[in-house]
């Protein structure tokens, strides 16, 4: 089961939920949600029952103290972590990717302006909705975010690497390359 928790996250903040009227503050200006909030949201998410014979984590842990409470989260579960996989990719090109996407308001497929354009500019191909540019993926933002990780969440690779859970991906190149080096990087885990 894949636990993405900014998916999860963009969904507290449209539901507003009390997590995702405060998390959005900090998801709009491109900032880490407090680690508070977020081992709290992975906590309750690792309980549920599509997470009992396994899990992969995207975009957590984020900060040494969030690694540290997925450390104690998991010891309460009787689970270890298998491995951390770091996928490599230049920051012109993450730039490139993020500011490209696009979202649809009414059904939230994604779509991007190069790699994956619409048939019609602004237009979802799925239900005919408007497509917009999230504000988390507005060049500013992610540049912002991209300095955040360099100093927040950067020194995870030094963490993880010392525990020898560490395996790096290049991350560029067509989408079926990257998956196989995933894959390949996975090697022991993937069945």
């Amino acid at each position: 089961m894949q636990i993405s928790t900014g998916d999860i996250l963009r969904k507290a903040v449209v539901e507003q939920t009390s997590l995702g009227k405060q998390a959005g503050e900090f998801i709009n200006r491109g900032a880490l949600v407090p680690d508070g909030l977020i081992v709290n949201l992975v906590a309750e998410r690792l309980q549920e029952k599509d997470c009992q014979s396994g899990f992969l984590l995207d975009g957590f842990p984020r900060t040494i103290p969030q690694a540290e409470s997925l450390d104690e989260i998991l010891k309460t579960m009787g689970l270890t972590l298998n491995c951390v996989l770091l996928v490599q990719v230049p920051q012109n090109i993450i730039v490139e990717r993020l500011a490209g996407r696009r979202t649809c308001k009414k059904c939230g497929a994604l779509c991007h302006v190069v790699f994956n354009p619409p048939k019609q500019a602004g237009v979802c191909d799925r239900c005919g909705g408007e497509l917009y540019q999230r504000d988390d993926d507005r060049e500013q933002t992610i540049t912002h975010r991209l300095q955040v990780y360099e100093n927040q969440t950067a020194p995870l690779v030094n963490y993880y690497s010392q525990r020898g859970l560490l395996r790096t991906v290049d991350g560029v190149g067509e989408i079926a390359q990257i998956r196989a080096r995933v894959i390949a990087a996975l090697g022991d885990l993937v069945q």
